[in-house]
């Protein structure tokens, strides 16, 4: 049964992930950017790198490739140049994304538990130059997706959309850079993530002990722990978040590789593992919507300027009406 009730949902989710996941992660780059909110200079340039690259996955994997696949199958973007850059687009920008939620991880686990390297490592000059590698490296690890590209088929002299060359399944060259990309995204940033949280974790519990016993008292409020409480409630709200949202799609690659089914091509909506692949792209796309609720939630300040910003267009309208 080809039933279109599953494919249309899919279709109208990903024009609505666009229309929020673009304008929110452009008001966080916008907030984060003033420097209002009360995070130091390092964790600021992690956060608008984040946002940054977040808003680049909503473009290159939602608006340009699944939307632009859907609604405008007929248009320059379905040919077979557009395709594959849109490919290699597509897998660079999450790369980044996901790596820069590690490299955030990483940066915060330095400042809590190695105190030793916190003054050298955790600086603004660092983060920009830690954003800068990952960035580079994850645009040069996939400019060779455009070269394993090739049309569906060709009309009219003009070639439209991709299928990846039978060289790619075959050579072993191809089959360990397809298993070194798996490992690098997600399941080495899940590990790490997994890791550096539980030890964080454990710091922190032994920390506040130790701090509870020579304050001689459970009830006076420290200033040190409050602090920190903040910057931990952040941290492992991210770090929980991009678990969670990847979790399905990690599930969703053991499937293929340990039933040796592939990837799901064909038209059957209502398959469940059409369902499962879309699904796992799916809370990809909704991973790199949702971090501007999170600092929503977790940064009282953050709400204050999320507020101020929001207010604008009224405050704005109100003094030229009064002028």
């Amino acid at each position: 049964m080809h039933g279109p009730a599953n494919g249309l949902f899919f279709a109208t989710c990903y024009p609505i992930l666009a229309i929020i996941g673009a304008p929110a992660n452009v008001v966080a780059i916008i907030i984060l950017s003033r420097g209002q909110c009360g995070l130091s200079r390092c964790i600021t340039c992690y956060l608008v790198a984040i946002a940054v690259s977040d808003f680049l996955v909503i473009i290159t994997a939602a608006i340009l490739n699944r939307i632009g696949r859907i609604y405008f199958r007929d248009s320059v973007l379905s040919t077979t140049p557009a395709s594959a850059v849109s490919i290699m687009l597509v897998f660079a920008t999450r790369d980044g994304s996901v790596w820069l939620t590690v490299a955030f991880t990483i940066d915060r686990f330095v400042a809590i538990c190695c105190q030793g390297l916190k003054t050298r490592y955790c600086t603004g000059k660092t983060a920009v130059l830690v954003i800068g590698l990952v960035s580079t490296l994850s645009c040069v690890k996939n400019a060779p997706l455009y070269f394993v590209c090739q049309p569906l088929y060709i009309l009219d002299g003009v070639p439209w959309f991709c299928d990846r060359k039978s060289t790619y399944f075959t050579l072993p060259a191809w089959q360990a850079y397809d298993w070194l990309d798996r490992i690098l995204t997600p399941f080495l940033p899940f590990f790490l993530i997994l890791l550096l949280n539980a030890l964080t974790v454990r710091h922190i519990l032994t920390a506040i002990r130790a701090r509870r016993r020579l304050r001689g008292t459970k009830s006076h409020r420290d200033p040190e722990m409050v602090n920190r409480k903040r910057s931990i409630i952040l941290l492992f709200s991210i770090a929980l978040s991009f678990l969670l949202l990847w979790a399905t799609y990690v599930g969703h690659f053991l499937y293929v590789r340990i039933t040796g089914k592939g990837y799901f091509k064909c038209l059957n909506f209502n398959d469940p593992q059409y369902i499962l692949q879309e699904t796992a792209n799916m809370l990809q796309l909704v991973s790199s919507c949702n971090n501007v609720f999170i600092y929503a939630v977790a940064q009282k300040k953050f709400r204050e300027e999320l507020r101020k910003v929001l207010m604008w267009p009224v405050t704005t309208f109100t003094g030229w009406f009064k002028r």
